[in-house]
């Protein structure tokens, strides 16, 4: 076994070339001379030759509409005339050298990355036409389909049905203008979410300019190379490069229910059918197993699916969120105040109703409805999504937004999100040489390999037998290149990270698999077989030919699971037989010495198969069973993946927060108590000084110990695990159930295929969008730009400042329309000489202060920076939703005051400064004049007072429970731009309309005022004092709150300890 020097290139194997060929080209087809040896698009019967069922015979028709009808597709008429396509080349009759010349690239190195602009402009982009999409009409109509327009809509037809012009007209503008708002704040919002939904669609592993990154399925081009492996969605329809075990679902495109096996060989004859081109894989379809490597040959409409249908899914979702039912059900109880309001006003009128009863009757229902409230719950949720998309967290769901702010616990996997999957070799043992150590850190081969024992470091050339089979197995027993950048002179990996590691290792003692596989010299390793890794046996294996025409298997995987397969260790360069608990006596103190550290531990085993003479071996001559036995143990390699940086002050955070973090992960028990105790999910001295057995807690299981648990025996537990080792899909799920019979709110991390039903399960699915499968970012709620944890905890927080800010701007708003509805009630009892009710505020000034004075600090709120104590309090409970008890009293009593206090003005102006009864003048509601004038100024009182205290409430507003009215409050912290303006703002206004001839008599119906400013700011004082008070006792009721909960929660943990040692 004699490690070669490497060649440039693997040797293909030879096939005969198909002779004669003709290709054509689309853009050919105008050309009469070509016509010959063009075909026409009449799709044949797809026939399932490849699984031995016959299609029967059934036309292009019939197919097309079945699979129409059963992806809900979209047909659309082209307006102009259609034209017959033409076939491009048949690309699965190729051999790989002429589609990568047709499509100019490179196989190994991709197309450079100069190249993409210029191909999107000549094929477009890889998308569907009309897909997804905003519908402005929709949306506009949107706005005039609810009841509260509703409202103002009647309002608008009784006031110009009673020839009230002005009225009519200025409810009119507000109602279009509010709608006009809506309308763009929604439209904007709907544009943000179709761009998110785009950028957490599926994305593709490419290889351009020599390297693998990763780019949305949108902006795959012709001759772009792809990686592909099990649980990916294939991006676009592509000729394979490399197929090893690789299985396709072609279920949506041909209607065959079992995966295809893929190939890369050549394939006789162009008029072969989709479902039999098996060099081919087409877009849209599933990796079900397996894994491989292909070239783009089509994008867009132009692929096969793109052929049949002009859209293949929809992402839009009807279904209404709970905070929008909440806002629904809201107004609906606000119509029932509003109809109630008319027939009170109706009522005191003994129902002889006159032009004015009913408008005063319609100012009433008016100052109901918080007309902007839809609006400025679209924005908060909208700029929400936004922050959250800066913060690298894509919101695939709406709803998700809003259940943020309740999670109690957060279930996250290690690799990758706690760590910086950046994985590096730093400890190896072998049975008969003892303890070495690994130097050198990320993707650098330069490194030093050290006997531990005898302080010496070793090369390729004195390495022993069994250290060369170990190297051996690490470089061959992998499907991982590492690469160096030209330009950047640095060093990067292709592949997964753990095998990554093993090849950096390798040729850290020149023995990396190029120097194997690709040597000048006849003298290369070939790969005949690979049986990938299995997440259910936790295990991958090869089998190999080496140079001397002898065939290898070789394995690495878990321990426990490679232990399994072997019979003997290797000592001294010879196979020693040993008994299965001898083994493992020998091998687990040993993972257990490496996993203390935070290594990852994997095992590495081989064996000579024998074969018969003359026998031809090929990928299917074994079966995989018949592969992992009867292995020769090699030895343990342990793999650290440092944990990032700001994981530790994250979950820091999250305890704060009151959220628990539990790490499931597939590593070793040890490896992961190592690692969550660096980033502090368990406490430091946790598995260092205590004895298990004392222990009245056990944080850290393995899956196989959870999983034998009954759902008692877990309900029994006086605290869930911190730490799940091993874990499985199965397990994961099991965890949440188990979260879910505690009433906890739980979020998931997930990854792979096989973490789909665990993040549908969970509250929050969370999936990973570097190194996650697309199945799982299409089951998950929240897509993670940068798999960090640290993206997660930023994601809860703007949950909760999200929710948040709605809170107080519904608060605010709501409690705006209380302070006008009170002294219209109560402003009944105001009768003139005639015994007509005088209003103390007019419809005009009503829509003025809803829509003007009370919007824009309510949009300023939902804009709110996040609270200081935004992550110091407990999660939100799941029951306490927008309209909570707090909520209700705060907006009855916030409004209650106002309202009282505007009504006091106008009672003071009339009964203080003027003459009583008699001062309220004659027929003042419609026109004014001299004996007016009172009524007019007690009117502009009224409307500064309320236009000022609720400017002033949105300041109390940005904190619900502690004062605001303070100079800590204004020098400590934050402050909110926005309602500064929104406070200058509306002042001016305010002004503008209190004073300006003609608008303020004819129009606001109200007069200039003087001394009654003293009135007014009196008023607003002692508004600000009634709140402070109001908070002091809602803080006293707080604390004796959570005084009681606390109790209450060491109660039932104490009798869960007891029971538990019982």
């Amino acid at each position: 076994m004699s490690a070669d020097t490497p060649q440039e290139k693997i040797q293909e194997p030879q096939q005969e070339q198909p002779q004669n060929t003709t290709i054509t080209f689309a853009d050919q087809s105008d050309h009469p001379n070509n016509q010959i040896n063009h075909e026409k698009v009449t799709q044949r019967a797809l026939t399932r030759s490849s699984t031995g069922q016959s299609s029967g015979s059934f036309d292009t028709k019939s197919v097309r509409s079945v699979l129409m009808k059963k992806m809900s597709l979209v047909k659309r008429r082209n307006r102009r005339k259609e034209e017959e396509r033409v076939e491009g080349p048949p690309y699965h009759t190729m051999d790989l050298p002429t589609v990568a010349k047709l499509m100019k690239s490179d196989l190994e190195d991709g197309l450079d990355e100069k190249e993409i602009e210029p191909r999107h402009a000549e094929s477009g982009y890889n998308e569907m036409e009309g897909e997804g999409g905003v519908n402005p009409l929709k949306l506009l109509l949107k706005q005039f389909l609810n009841i509260m327009v509703l409202i103002l809509l009647i309002a608008m037809v009784v006031s110009f049905a009673f020839k009230d012009w002005i009225e009519g007209g200025v409810i009119c503008a507000i109602m279009f203008l509010n709608a006009g708002v809506g309308f763009a704040q929604e439209f904007k919002a709907e544009k943000t979410m179709d761009s998110l939904r785009q950028m957490a669609s599926p994305t593709s592993q490419v290889v351009r300019n020599g390297q693998q990154v990763t780019v949305g399925t949108r902006e795959l081009v012709p001759g772009d190379v792809i990686i592909l492996k099990a649980g990916d969605v294939v991006g676009a329809d592509c000729r394979v490069i490399e197929a090893f075990n690789m299985d396709v679902d072609e279920a949506l495109l041909t209607g065959e229910s079992v995966p295809v096996n893929k190939v890369n060989d050549i394939l006789e004859g162009s008029d072969i059918p989709l479902g039999d081109r098996v060099n081919m894989v087409y877009s849209s379809t599933v990796l079900t197993k397996g894994r491989g490597k292909a070239i783009v040959t089509a994008t867009g409409m132009q692929t096969e699916i793109g052929k049949i249908a002009l859209r293949l899914l929809s992402s839009d979702d009807s279904r209404k969120t709970p905070l929008q039912r909440s806002l629904d059900r809201m107004a609906l109880v606000l119509l029932a105040i509003a109809v109630t309001a008319v027939i009170i006003v109706f009522a005191v009128a003994k129902f002889d109703l006159g032009d004015e009863q009913v408008l005063y009757a319609i100012s009433t229902a008016i100052s109901v409805i918080p007309e902007a409230l839809v609006a400025v719950v679209t924005l908060t949720q909208a700029f929400g999504v936004h922050a959250m998309a800066k913060s690298n967290a894509l919101v695939r769901k709406i709803s998700a937004l809003e259940l943020l702010g309740s999670v109690t616990n957060i279930c996250s996997d290690k690799t990758g999100t706690l760590t910086q999957s950046k994985m590096v070799l730093t400890r190896l043992w072998r049975p008969d040489e003892g303890f070495f150590s690994v130097s050198g850190l990320g993707f650098s081969i330069e490194g030093e390999v050290k006997n531990e024992s005898e302080d010496r470091a070793i090369s390729k050339e004195d390495c022993s037998p069994g250290f060369r089979n170990l190297l051996l197995n690490a470089a061959l027993c992998n499907m991982s290149e590492v690469r160096k950048d030209k330009e950047r002179d640095e060093w990067h990996g292709l592949g997964d990270p753990t095998e990554v590691a093993l090849q950096v290792f390798a040729h850290k003692l020149k023995m990396g698999k190029p120097s194997l596989t690709k040597s000048e010299q006849d003298k290369n390793w070939t790969l005949v077989a690979e049986y990938p890794f299995d997440s259910s046996i936790k295990r991958m294996s090869i089998l190999c030919r080496s140079p001397d025409g002898i065939y290898y298997a070789f394995i690495k995987g878990a321990t426990e699971r490679v232990l399994g397969t072997c019979v003997a260790i290797e000592n001294q360069s010879e196979a020693k037989n040993i008994d299965q608990e001898s083994l493992n006596d020998l091998v687990l103190p040993k993972v257990e010495d490496l996993a203390k550290g935070g290594l990852r531990v994997l095992s590495l085993a081989m064996r000579k198969i024998s074969v018969d003479d003359g026998q031809e071996i090929g990928p299917d001559t074994f079966k995989r069973e018949d592969i992992e036995k009867d292995m020769t143990f090699l030895g343990l390699v342990g793999i650290y993946d440092p944990p990032r940086v700001e994981s530790r002050d994250a979950v820091l955070e999250c305890h704060r927060a009151g959220i628990t973090v539990h790490m499931l992960t597939g590593d070793h028990a040890a490896t992961a108590t190592a690692i969550a105790r660096e980033v502090s999910i368990l406490p430091e001295n946790y598995g260092l000084e205590d004895d298990p057995k004392d222990r009245k807690v056990e944080l850290v299981m393995t899956a196989t110990h959870f999983d034998r648990l009954t759902e008692e025996e877990i309900d029994a537990l006086p605290q869930l695990p911190l730490v799940i080792a091993r874990c499985s899909p199965d397990t994961k799920v099991k965890m949440i159930e188990a979260l879910h019979r505690r009433k906890r709110i739980a979020g998931m991390t997930g990854d792979g295929v096989n973490d789909s039903p665990s993040l549908k399960e969970a509250d929050i699915g969370i999936a990973m969008g570097q190194n996650g499968s697309d199945v799982a970012k299409q089951a998950a709620d929240i897509v993670l730009v940068d798999d960090n944890f640290a993206t997660i905890v930023k994601a809860i927080e703007e949950g909760r400042r999200v929710f948040a800010n709605i809170s107080r701007f519904v608060v605010h708003m709501v409690s705006g329309n209380v302070a006008e509805v009170t002294p219209l009630i109560l402003g009944l009892g105001f009768k003139d000489a005639r015994g007509a009710s005088v209003f103390p505020m007019t419809p005009i000034q009503i829509l003025f202060n809803n829509i003007l004075t009370s919007s824009p600090p309510a949009m300023s709120l939902g804009l709110e920076p996040v609270h200081p104590d935004q992550m110091l309090v407990p999660p939100r409970p799941t029951n306490e939703g927008l309209f909570s008890r707090s909520n209700v009293t705060d907006l009855f009593f916030y409004g209650v005051t106002i309202g009282v206090l505007c009504l006091l003005n106008f009672i003071v102006v009339i009964y203080g400064y003027g003459d009583g009864n008699a001062s309220l003048g004659n027929d003042c509601n419609k026109e004014y004049s001299e004996e007016c004038r009172l009524v007019f100024r007690a009117r502009g009182a009224v409307f500064t007072a309320l236009t000022l205290m609720v400017l002033l409430h949105g300041f109390t507003c940005r904190d619900l429970m502690n004062p605001m009215w303070t100079y800590k409050a204004w020098t400590s912290r934050k402050q909110n731009k926005y309602l500064l303006m929104s406070f200058a703002g509306c002042m001016i206004l305010c002004i503008i309309v209190l004073y300006v001839p003609v608008l303020n008599t004819e129009v606001f119906k109200h007069e200039g005022i003087t001394w009654e400013w003293g009135m007014v700011v009196a008023s607003s004082l002692v508004y600000i004092v009634i709140s402070e008070i109001y908070k002091w006792t809602k803080r006293i009721r707080y604390r004796r709150k959570m005084r009681i909960r606390k109790e209450k929660e060491e109660q039932e943990q104490a009798a869960i300890m007891n029971a538990a040692s019982s």
